[in-house]
């Protein structure tokens, strides 16, 4: 049974398209120049061969990496094969103008925003990938222009790796888990949750998932978890779940039940810090001639405006709504009387 099982197997791989296994050009590029640039003097008939192309996509190839690329390859008839006429150190899988190469480097500063998690060692992997593949010319622009961008953070998480690497699995293979997680100050329960997304907000790490317990999707930080399980069992994410949708009137993280207009007045001495960022997308912004303005925004939940708020001190001023009056209000009496 068991080899009539495998037979069956054999035939079914066997009755598949060749086409389906074609590799991609790319990938058939760098064969091609590797086989090229160790001496090999590969040739149409045989390169074809190994690739399972014809020799026609062979010519097609090298056509494209002499005209595009402009690397130095010719056909040497002494030895019936293709061989570079000068030195190639690298392959140029990359044309890049000044402004890419800025972004390149702005994406190689923001790998720090992932230290000490699963996606470090791979991200610096695929960067160098990227960085040697660079003509000489633009690597060392690279390496000028280093010195003059950094990225500074503080009050970075401390996520244990194992963990993240799990989480972040489960979440991309819809694989449900059971974690235990403690909040401050609280003793650590055990959870099952499907893991929806996996987001950075802010410079901090958040999982938003379906917690069974309490039948919702909740929001857990991953620094929080002490340890994961896969359970053994897969779910649906729903169907158009979006993040962006979810926490739309939020201002950060969590997502109330609630619905409040939020207004605040700001000084003329703060005014511009508020004018040049979108705080949120519902938010209105009305200007006053002593150059103070007002900021508005529907919210679902206030612990995260409130924060916020309090760290303008004295210079923000709280209109609405009164539950948020007075809570400010509170806020400062207890940071006077300490």
């Amino acid at each position: 049974m068991a080899n009539a099982k495998r037979e069956e197997t054999v035939k079914a791989k066997k009755s598949r398209p060749t086409a389906l296994y074609s590799r991609p050009p790319l990938e058939r590029m760098m064969e091609i120049h590797e086989s090229v640039k160790r001496g090999n003097y590969p040739n149409a008939s045989t390169l074809a061969r190994k690739m399972e192309v014809s020799t026609k996509t062979i010519h097609r190839d090298i056509q494209f990496m002499r005209d595009r690329w402009d690397l130095p390859i010719e056909f040497d008839p002494a030895y019936n094969g293709f061989k570079y006429t000068r030195p190639v150190e690298s392959f140029p899988m990359l044309q890049i103008n000044e402004g890419e190469l800025f972004a390149l480097l702005i994406a190689e500063k923001a790998l720090q925003n992932y230290r000490g998690t699963v996606f470090e060692k791979r991200l610096s992997t695929a960067f160098r990938k990227i960085a040697d593949s660079l003509p000489d010319a633009v690597s060392i622009h690279l390496n000028e222009w280093d010195e003059a961008l950094s990225f500074r953070h503080t009050g970075e998480s401390r996520v244990e790796i194992e963990v993240f690497d799990v989480i972040s699995q489960a979440a991309a293979r819809c694989r449900q888990i059971k974690i235990q997680y403690r909040k401050p100050n609280q003793k650590a329960e055990i959870r099952v949750i499907d893991p929806y997304q996996l987001a950075n907000i802010n410079n901090e790490w958040y999982l938003y998932a379906f917690d069974h317990k309490r039948s919702e999707i909740r929001c857990f930080a991953p620094t929080r978890i002490l340890t994961v399980d896969f359970t053994g069992k897969k779910f649906e994410r729903p169907e158009g779940f979006s993040l962006d949708n979810y926490l739309a009137d939020s201002f950060g993280v969590f997502k109330g039940d609630e619905c409040y207009d939020v207004r605040v007045k700001f000084s003329r001495d703060v005014s511009p810090f508020i004018r040049e960022k979108t705080w949120h997308p519902t938010q209105r912004i009305k200007e006053y001639k002593d150059g103070s303005l007002v900021i508005e925004m529907r919210l679902s939940h206030l612990s995260e405006i409130r924060r916020w708020i309090l760290g303008w001190g004295g210079q923000a001023i709280v209109l609405a709504p009164e539950e948020l009056r007075e809570s400010i209000k509170s806020e400062a009496k207890v940071i006077v009387d300490n």
